[in-house]
């Protein structure tokens, strides 16, 4: 939502006028602005009720998944009908405790989590392997839809059964000539004569949960209409089948099938918001659905690291246990400081999600359609956390394997399992690659076409930048080098998309390696920012424990180090792809003096946050 949209809000609830809105609540603000430490949302801030959800969710995935899967010694395969109950029955329990209507207003029998309590349900659900793509589709793209456009007749109807877990949902928009392009989807509908419904005819695929569904939200173009429209369509309805459960690299515990449409018949009132109103409806469902899977990957991560902590304790080589090699003190450190890192990012964007829902409701919009502004207004960040988190599972469930040895590999111990299942987070919710694409996509198009961000206000004080970066002394502040880092990793961004843009201009949308590399810029510079508040911020609490503080603060510096380094080749790369000669010698010298290197141990300081995690026996963060 534009500040112009908001201005246009007379009067909230009160009567009153509305507040200013919060300039620092502007998608993408990050790259051209800064945040002060104290609006920075940290985890342990998090309320009794987000941590008494969080801790039932553990328990649960404990209790009903993991010992079960221990005693079992394999995974759960939903291709085999007895497994296929067994899943069926944890979703039923599942529901028996709240767990499906984490997202599902408390008036028709949720919890009505905020989107920090959600982003937290996502994180602590990947305890549950495969089943937290099931839970992830029921309490995410599977009812949101209906919670966020649905009229009052359709939550009343299926709302309150989604949230008990007495109907699973899932959602209908992949087809096969149909994926990153979801637009060009050929499932069409088409309405009767008498007007009372509309005749489906088409295929969708990837359908999680579609192999038990009771209720899917689909998505088709009306007779001619140029975007899709949305449906509510019943398992019973005639015209609707069913394929098998495809055989599938990971999440195997997660049903996936074909769905088709053959003259299906949907009743008129089953239209899911207004015609042609599909297509952007899909794309607000996504952004939600990438922080949380960004979530989940995080999540994944720090349970990945904590069993091969736990086992690199126990495992004795050369009459010591291998915790204390430095090669795999390395790994340890290396994906503890990630996964730190990539929470403060994640986090901070669900905190600015809820303040700006907050905003808009006290600008007098209703709360559905506050919700979805509210996530629409961080796309630019979802795709980052989204990229960050399914990048950071894959990369930590390799190194547990590695970290297991031949161990890793055998079946019994669930690395394997985690190390497939990890592998599908970099491809729906949207590849990282569309992904990498969208949040430079994104960020530039609220520049040049809405004029929401200034980045080329922001990049007219680069100069000065360079110069004091040319300075023999610099004031020795607390975090002054940090600080210089995350600013330097903002402005290599700024200055390489402003050169390149003015280069290319529209074509450079089709220099897709370049805009990557812009994509991996922006990306660092937001985690890197996060992570530089949170370690501020911690500071300042009362109770922090200095020795544990200590090491937050050492994974800080271990991730701006790294940051620098991703920063430096990206950019590099990308001027070597659209410069040449003296241009190229002058963007390169500009480049190096934005991303000047820094003076830390690299070695001491995985060595020292692995020490730390290996005495606490898992992350513990």
């Amino acid at each position: 939502m534009t500040q112009t949209t908001l201005e246009k809000a007379k009067v909230n609830k009160a009567g009153t006028a509305p507040a200013r809105p919060n300039p620092r609540l502007k998608g993408g603000y990050f790259i051209t602005g800064d945040t002060p430490p104290e609006e920075l949302f940290i985890t342990e801030e998090l309320s009794e009720e987000h941590r008494m959800m969080a801790e039932m969710v553990t328990e649960f995935c404990i209790r009903e998944i993991q010992a079960p899967f221990a005693r079992r010694g394999r995974e759960l395969a939903v291709t085999n009908e007895a497994d296929k109950e067994e899943v069926l029955g944890l979703l039923k329990k599942a529901g028996e405790l709240g767990l499906c209507g984490v997202s599902v207003p408390e008036q028709y029998g949720g919890m009505g989590l905020d989107f920090k309590g959600n982003t937290l349900f996502s994180k602590v659900m990947a305890n549950g392997f495969s089943l937290a793509t099931t839970l992830g589709a029921q309490t995410s793209i599977g009812c949101l839809p209906i919670a966020y456009y649905g009229n009052e007749a359709q939550k009343e109807k299926y709302l309150p059964g989604i949230a008990h877990g007495e109907l699973i949902a899932a959602y209908a928009l992949t087809e096969p000539g149909a994926g990153s392009d979801a637009n060009a989807g050929k499932t069409t509908a088409t309405l009767s004569p008498d007007g009372s419904h509309y005749l489906l005819n088409g295929q969708k695929i990837w359908i999680t949960n579609g192999g038990f569904a009771d209720v899917f939200i689909v998505f088709a173009k009306i007779d001619d209409d140029e975007k899709l429209s949305a449906f509510i369509v019943e398992r019973h309805y005639p015209g609707f089948s069913v394929g098998p459960e495809e055989k599938k690299m990971g999440i195997k515990g997660s049903s996936t099938v074909q769905i088709y449409f053959d003259n299906c018949r949907v009743p008129a009132e089953n239209l899911l918001g207004k015609r042609q109103e599909g297509f952007k409806m899909a794309l607000n469902i996504l952004n939600g659905g990438r922080i949380k899977a960004g979530a989940g990957g995080i999540g994944g991560a720090q349970f990945s690291l904590s069993k091969a902590v736990q086992y690199a304790v126990e495992r004795q080589q050369f009459g010591q246990p291998i915790a204390g090699f430095g090669a795999i003190r390395y790994k340890i450190g290396d994906i503890a400081m990630r996964a730190f890192a990539n929470e403060a990012a994640l986090f901070r964007t669900a905190d600015c999600i809820d303040r700006k829902e907050a905003e808009l409701k006290a600008a007098g919009l209703p709360e559905s359609e506050a919700k979805v502004q509210a996530i629409r207004e961080f796309a630019v960040e979802a795709a980052i956390i989204k990229v960050k988190g399914s990048e950071l599972v894959c990369y930590a469930t390799d190194e547990a394997i590695q970290i297991h040895g031949g161990m890793g590999y055998a079946q019994e111990t669930g690395m394997e399992m985690g190390y497939r299942d990890a592998r599908i987070t970099k491809i729906y919710e949207g590849t990282n690659e569309v992904n990498r694409l969208l949040s430079v996509g994104e960020l530039t198009k609220r520049a040049v076409v809405s004029r929401e961000l200034d980045l080329a206000g922001a990049g007219k004080k680069i100069p000065a930048f360079l110069l004091r970066q040319l300075a023999p002394f610099r004031p020795k502040t607390a975090y002054a080098e940090e600080t210089r880092i995350v600013q330097g990793l903002k402005n290599a961004f700024l200055f390489l998309s402003g050169m390149a843009g003015k280069k290319m201009g529209k074509k450079l949308i089709d220099e897709q390696e370049i805009v990557l590399n812009l994509a991996a810029i922006l990306a660092e510079a937001y985690v890197a920012e996060s992570v530089l508040l949170k370690v501020k911020k911690l500071e300042r609490l009362p109770q922090a424990d200095p020795a544990k503080l200590e090491i937050q603060r050492q994974m800080m510096q271990l991730y701006l180090y790294e940051a620098l380094a991703v920063a430096r080749k990206s950019a590099l790369e990308a001027i070597a792809s659209f410069t040449a000669g003296r241009q190229k010698r002058t963007y390169n010298l500009v480049a190096h003096t934005l991303l000047k290197p820094y003076d830390v141990n690299p070695k001491e300081l995985r060595r020292n946050i692995a020490g730390f995690i290996v005495e606490k026996r898992g992350y513990c963060f």
